[in-house]
């Protein structure tokens, strides 16, 4: 452990623990500060404090004994990739289902970025730390489809842009549960942490602390007994934002685990959502490029056995 002890600033009038942490000492996010606290590892005035909500007093003393960080060392592996495209700046890849983008706690190889390090022999973007070279956005785990991946900084920085302004163009398919009343709609709702269950996202008030604005278009391109096939336009690119706020609604995705609230009746891995399309401005030709990821499988075989 490595033990940090802090001062208030002179002009300190009264702030919760674990929003000043982030800025006494910075480099670390507030979620990481109210976990650190949480486990008895911040004392105030040398008294264990475990609230992150708690204010110290302007005399007050703070101690924070911090974990000391393990190098992590991600290997490349020879793991077969489906390339859309590739060049010089980036390439387009479409992810399988069940394969996690980058290492974290319980997976640490197998990822796309194992993959990627072993094909573009480490030319990849360094923007999102060691951890996540290349990567400028993501899709979870079951999600399958297409994910553009940069081979350095300026192709990454003029894609991050692309995605943070919303002209990045996004679709997905999915398939809900239930009959929707219009063909066509739009689901606009802040999402932010699950008030009780902080694993989770939901669609929160605006002026929760996290809440981000979300938007969601959506259109009714198939419907089959019990299920409609959706096709969702990303306005915005929230954490679950298509699973969350088609729950939101009343149509949770099927095969959802986390969101879902019924069971499939199908053995599925995951929900059933696919990253189909990608468009952009190529950061260096100044081109418009737009690529369709096929179905998987799995995918496309529901389409054909769901009761009409």
């Amino acid at each position: 452990m490595i033990r940090l002890d802090l001062q208030l600033p002179e002009d300190y009038e009264g702030e919760r623990l674990d929003k000043l942490l982030p800025l006494l000492v910075g480099d670390y996010s507030r979620t990481f500060f109210q976990n650190l606290i949480k486990d008895g590892a911040v004392e105030v005035s040398g008294k264990v404090i475990t609230k992150p909500s708690f204010e110290p007093g302007e005399d007050d003393t703070i101690a924070v004994n911090l974990p000391e960080l393990k190098e992590t060392e991600i290997l490349p592996e020879n793991i077969p990739l489906d390339i859309l495209y590739e060049d010089d700046d980036l390439l387009v890849v479409n992810k399988p289902k069940g394969m996690v983008v980058h290492p974290a706690h319980g997976h640490e190889s197998g990822t796309l970025v194992n993959a990627l390090l072993y094909h573009c022999k480490g030319s990849l973007s360094g923007i999102n730390g060691v951890m996540r070279p290349g990567i400028v956005h993501r899709i979870d785990k079951d999600t399958s489809g297409s994910l553009i991946v940069c081979k350095n900084d300026f192709a990454h920085n003029a894609i991050a842009e692309q995605l943070r302004v919303h002209s990045a163009e996004r679709l997905y398919r999915a398939i809900c549960w239930g009959h929707f009343p219009e063909r066509e709609g739009t689901v606009t709702g802040h999402i932010g942490r699950d008030s009780i269950d902080r694993k989770k996202m939901a669609v929160v008030s605006p002026g929760t602390t996290g809440a981000r604005h979300a938007v969601t278009h959506y259109e009714v391109v198939k419907e089959y007994k019990d299920f409609s096939q959706v096709v969702c336009r990303l306005e915005t690119g929230r954490t679950h934002q298509i699973r969350v706020h088609m729950t939101h609604i009343g149509h949770p995705l099927l095969g959802d685990e986390i969101y879902g609230t019924r069971k499939s009746p199908y053995h599925l891995q995951g929900q059933c959502l696919h990253a189909e399309v990608i468009g952009f401005v190529h950061p260096r030709t100044g081109e418009f490029l737009r690529f369709t990821a096929p179905l998987p499988d799995y995918f496309s075989h529901l389409l054909e056995i769901l009761p009409r």
